[in-house]
C-alpha cells in the first residue's frame, strides 16, 4: 500500500490510472432496543438509585455543575447531538451540564483534560474510540485505558465503500476481483491514515493481498467531491456520504455495521459478504476520569441512560444517520478492551503501530 497527498490524484474513466498527479429514520441497534425496554423499567426507580450513597463524595453529589468535554468544534454533528443528550439529563442531575468544546489534535484532547481533571463526577468527557487508537499509534503522556473511567457507550456511525456513479463496479466483489487483477493500480481514499475508515477497507483488502494506492483527506467534503468526480475509483467514509448517495452521484457498495442501514435497506454488510470480523462504527460514549468513586460512575450511567434513550434525543442522532449502540459500565469498558487488542494487531500488520521507546 503506498499512500499519496489529499489532493486529486487520479481520473478513473476507464477504471485504469491515468496519471500519478495528473431519513431521516429513527434507528436503534438491536442492543439499543433492548436497553431501551430496561431503561424504561428502571425509571421509576432512578430517584432511588441517584439517593444511594455509596462513598462520602456519592451521598452528595452533584452538588454543582457538570462539565462535559467535547473534542469537536461548536455546532458540529456530533457537538449538536451531545448539546440535546445534556438537556435531557440536566432535569435527572438536578444541575446544569456545561459543554466545553476543544477541538484539535484529531479529536484526542478529551484525554489529556480528563486525566488531570478532579475525579468527583463534576468532569466528564465524550470519548470517541479513535482516542485510544490514537495512543496505539503515538507516543502520548496519557494511556486513555488506565486514565479513563468509561460510563457507557452512546452512538456510532454507519461506514461504507462508495464508487462514482459511473463506476462499473456494482457490488464489492466487483471491485476487489478488479484490484486482485491489477495489483496496485486501485486508488482508494479515506478520510486520513490511520482513521476509522482507514483501517476498515484495509481489513477488507489484506484478507484479499491487494496492493492499492491509498488518498488520505482531511475532510468528507474533499473526499466525497474526488468520488464523485471519479477523481479516485473508490472511497471509505462515515455518513457524511448520505447526501451524495441520495442525489445518485456515488453509488454505495456496502457498510461495516452489524445490521443493515434502515435508510439504505437494499445495500449488505460487509458481515453478511463474508467479513465477520469487519464490523467499524465508530463507536464513541462517556468517561470520567480515573479515581472517580464508582458509585458516582454507577449514577452518571443511570442518569444518561435515561437520557439517551429519550424520543428527542433519538430525533437528534437519527438526523445524522447516527444510531443509539448502548452498552452498560461493564459492557463498554470490556468493549473498549477488546478493540484496542484487535486494533494493536491490525495496526502492527499496517506499521502504524508506535515503535517502543529505547
Amino acid at each position: 500500500m503506498r499512500h499519496i497527498p489529499s489532493r486529486p490524484a487520479f481520473k478513473n474513466g476507464t477504471g485504469k490510472t491515468l496519471d500519478a498527479f495528473q431519513h431521516c429514520t429513527i434507528g436503534v441497534s438491536r442492543r439499543g432496543f433492548m436497553g431501551l425496554g430496561a431503561s424504561l423499567a428502571f425509571a421509576s426507580a432512578l430517584p432511588r438509585a441517584l439517593a444511594q450513597p455509596g462513598s462520602p463524595v456519592a451521598a452528595t453529589w452533584p452538588n454543582k455543575p457538570l462539565q462535559l468535554i467535547v473534542p469537536w468544534p461548536a455546532g458540529g454533528q456530533t457537538d449538536l447531538t451531545l448539546r440535546v443528550l445534556c438537556e435531557e439529563a440536566e432535569p435527572l442531575l438536578g444541575q446544569p451540564i456545561v459543554v466545553i468544546n476543544k477541538p484539535g489534535a484529531a479529536g484526542t484532547q478529551v484525554a489529556p483534560l480528563l486525566k488531570a481533571a478532579e475525579p468527583d463526577g463534576h468532569t466528564i468527557g465524550q470519548v470517541p474510540i479513535t482516542v485510544y487508537r490514537h495512543a496505539l499509534m503515538n507516543h502520548v503522556p496519557w494511556d486513555p485505558v488506565t486514565d479513563l473511567s468509561p460510563i457507557l457507550q452512546v452512538s456510532g456511525v454507519t461506514f461504507g465503500v462508495l464508487v462514482p456513479a459511473s463506476s462499473p463496479w456494482k457490488t464489492l466483489a466487483d471491485l476487489v476481483d478488479w484490484a486482485q487483477k491489477h495489483p496496485g493500480e486501485l486508488v482508494l481514499g479515506s478520510t486520513g491514515i490511520g482513521t476509522t475508515a482507514h483501517l476498515a477497507m484495509e481489513e477488507i483488502l489484506l484478507n484479499h493481498d491487494v496492493r492499492y494506492v491509498h488518498v488520505p483527506y482531511k475532510g468528507t467534503a474533499d473526499q466525497m467531491l474526488a468520488i464523485a468526480g471519479a477523481q479516485i475509483m473508490a472511497g471509505v467514509n462515515s455518513t457524511g456520504f448520505a447526501p451524495w448517495v441520495d442525489r445518485g452521484q456515488m453509488r454505495l457498495l456496502a457498510t461495516f455495521s452489524a445490521h443493515r442501514s434502515p435508510r439504505w435497506p437494499e445495500v449488505p454488510t460487509m458481515r453478511e459478504l463474508g467479513y465477520e470480523q469487519a464490523v467499524y462504527t465508530s463507536p464513541w460514549g462517556l468517561a470520567a476520569p480515573r479515581g472517580t468513586p464508582e458509585a458516582v460512575v454507577q449514577k452518571l450511567h443511570a442518569v444518561f441512560r435515561r437520557a439517551m434513550f429519550s424520543e428527542r434525543h433519538q430525533a437528534a442522532l437519527a438526523k445524522y444517520d447516527q444510531d443509539l449502540d448502548y452498552l452498560n459500565t461493564h459492557d463498554y469498558r470490556q468493549a473498549v478492551l477488546a478493540t484496542v487488542e484487535h486494533e494493536k494487531r491490525l495496526l502492527k500488520r499496517m506499521n502504524l503501530l508506535a515503535r517502543p521507546t529505547s
